[in-house]
């Protein structure tokens, strides 16, 4: 059994204790739920405690179980996330009532966006007060999972200890169906305090039973037919490549095609920038959107075709589409097409055997033209960049990346240096994860804290990169702490402008000028360091340096850059002028 320092990597935790007996031979509903957690594969568990949680937080002491420290429950949610991104699996969200649960809202809903498989469990008041809101226990609410209907895939509300193992199972099965996302279950207080040694025996290993979607043969044959077809046939590919772990089977359908693709901004990972067939990211510009309009046929796959990934609903496929989606309710609900429900890596895998039979249309032909096309999509995007005053800029994104190791993780927040990172950031070997699923700041400092945990409990204790400005920085500025407690690999990188800078670009664009955008903002090189964290303030042209020292040596480190950054001219509003 580990200790509480082993687990949390800080300060003894207070012991707590719930009566005189000996706590040795204390078996309760929490023990059962982190039991139950302990038996799908968890290892690590994120959270903090509440009133109602105290028997689930109690129960840590005798479990296995590594436990991140967070401060702030919507923090807490964006740690679950980056864990599980690093983990490959369903990260545990540990939660109390009412106030607590509520704030991981927007964490969750950054989770479902991104079809990122959290597991929220949140502490309940008792079960005889449930449903009532008459009884007047702190924190409580009418109807809490109410609150997460709209957010979560699945919640559920225990009301006895032997629906514990069954109830977190069944959350944690759909939490990683395709397409994976958040799922909450609710433990009343009563039932995680209660004395389970004669209700539940100790849950043993579970094996998850993960519902596949495969895609159904006369969809695929048809699909195949099309593109096999196609003179000028191109791929979208979404993040649910890459979360599908579609890597492979992607390269297989593009070489066989001999097909460009270009990536999403969350599908950056899903096809390496260096194959000779990578039309890269740059969706926010109008060549890329022609290009891919001009596809006799289109496939795309693993991205519903959203705001970011469609150009800001701008663009218009003049060909054939085919959509290849495991989310039901965006299969062809943007663009007519061949829609194909399925899993990315089944339905692509299924594709790729089914163009080995088929005659390929002008296959040595295209073979030979299409790099020529990529090389002129891209010049064109650069020339567009060059005509317009953004040297600072570039040179800030080139610095970084020549900066980062190819193999290291990044994780950005809702900031214009990440804005400029969904087009012009060659992921590499390490994964590029923004909060641009949904869209709410504060998400790259707390996700980068659990993916680091993650890394240290599978043993490698790889470093991470958070990038944030100065106003999303204050959203997480509490997790200095639980930084500094873990004593975890991050370095945290803050772009201070004075506020909110893509609002400030955003208004002054619109409007002629911007309103309460300018923020009063603490000293993050003082504030880190009253942690214990190493700080420093450094201009651009010394970034490059500096993140090469930071990401080199153990442990946190904070580093501010003080620079006002634009953003390149969007070039989608010449289509809706």
């Amino acid at each position: 059994m580990s200790t509480p320092e082993s687990r949390i990597g800080g300060d003894p935790v207070p012991e707590i204790h719930l009566d005189s007996q000996d706590t040795a031979r204390v078996r309760i509903g929490g023990d059962v739920t982190l039991e139950t957690l302990r038996a799908l594969g968890a290892r690590a568990v994120v959270g903090l405690p509440g009133q109602h949680a105290l028997g689930l937080f109690d129960a840590l002491r005798r479990s296995d179980l590594h436990y991140l420290s967070s401060r702030v429950e919507n923090n807490a949610g964006f740690m679950a996330d980056g864990l599980a991104r690093v983990s490959g699996s369903v990260a545990p969200l540990l939660l109390s009532t009412g106030p607590g649960a509520l704030t991981s809202l927007a964490a969750l809903q950054e989770a479902a966006a991104s079809s990122i498989p959290v597991l929220a469990i949140s502490a309940q008041i008792p079960v005889a007060g449930l449903g009532g809101g008459r009884h007047g226990y702190l924190h409580e609410l009418p109807d809490q999972s109410a609150s997460f209907r709209g957010v979560v895939k699945s919640t559920f509300t225990v009301r006895t200890l032997a629906q514990i193992p069954s109830a977190l199972t069944a959350a944690w099965e759909l939490a990683l169906e395709a397409p994976a996302g958040p799922t909450m279950v609710e433990v009343p207080e009563d039932i995680l305090l209660a004395d389970a040694a004669d209700l539940v025996p100790p849950v043993r290993a579970i094996a998850p039973q993960v519902r596949a979607h495969a895609p159904r043969p006369e969809l695929v044959e048809a699909a195949a037919d099309a593109l096999a077809g196609a003179r000028n046939p191109v791929i979208l590919a979404g993040g649910g490549v890459a979360r599908a772990g579609a890597r492979d089977e992607l390269r297989a359908v593009a070489e066989a095609l001999q097909a460009p693709v270009v990536t999403t901004f969350g599908g950056k990972n899903a096809f390496d920038w260096a194959h000779p067939l990578s039309a890269r990211s740059w969706l926010e510009d109008i060549a890329v959107t022609e290009f891919l309009e001009a596809a006799d046929v289109l496939l795309v796959v693993g991205s519903g075709l959203g705001e970011t990934s469609s150009n800001y609903h701008t663009f218009a496929p003049g060909g054939r589409v085919i959509h290849i989606e495991a989310d039901l309710g965006k299969v062809t609900s943007n663009h007519a097409g061949l829609g194909i429900h399925a899993d990315a890596k089944l339905a692509l895998g299924a594709l790729a055997r089914a163009l080995d039979t088929r005659a390929i249309t002008e296959r040595a032909v295209r073979a030979e033209r299409v790099r020529g096309r990529i090389d002129g999509l891209l010049d064109t995007v650069i020339a567009r960049l060059d005509a317009q005053d953004l040297t600072a800029e570039r040179a800030l994104v080139d610095a970084l990346r020549r900066a980062v190791p190819d193999n290291v993780n990044t994780y950005w927040d809702m900031t214009i240096l990440a804005y400029w990172a969904w087009s012009a950031w060659d992921p590499r070997g390490g994964e590029f994860a923004s909060a641009q699923g949904s869209g709410g700041l504060g998400y790259g400092f707390p996700a980068a804290i659990g993916a680091a945990f993650g890394h240290r409990v599978d043993g490698t204790d790889a470093p991470v990169l958070a990038v944030s400005g100065d106003g999303g920085a204050l959203y997480g500025i509490a997790e200095l702490a639980t930084l500094k407690q873990h004593d975890l690999n991050v370095t945290w990188l803050i772009i201070d402008d004075g506020g909110y800078g893509i609002l400030r670009e955003y208004m002054t664009g619109a409007f002629g000028a911007a309103t309460a955008t300018e923020l009063a903002r603490p000293d993050y090189v003082a504030l880190a360091e009253a942690f214990g964290i190493s700080a420093e303030l450094v201009q651009p042209e010394n970034l490059a340096g500096a993140i090469e020292v930071a990401l080199a040596a153990p442990g946190p480190r904070v580093i501010v850059v003080p620079t006002v950054l634009g953003l390149f001219a969007p070039t989608h509003l010449d289509r809706l002028a």
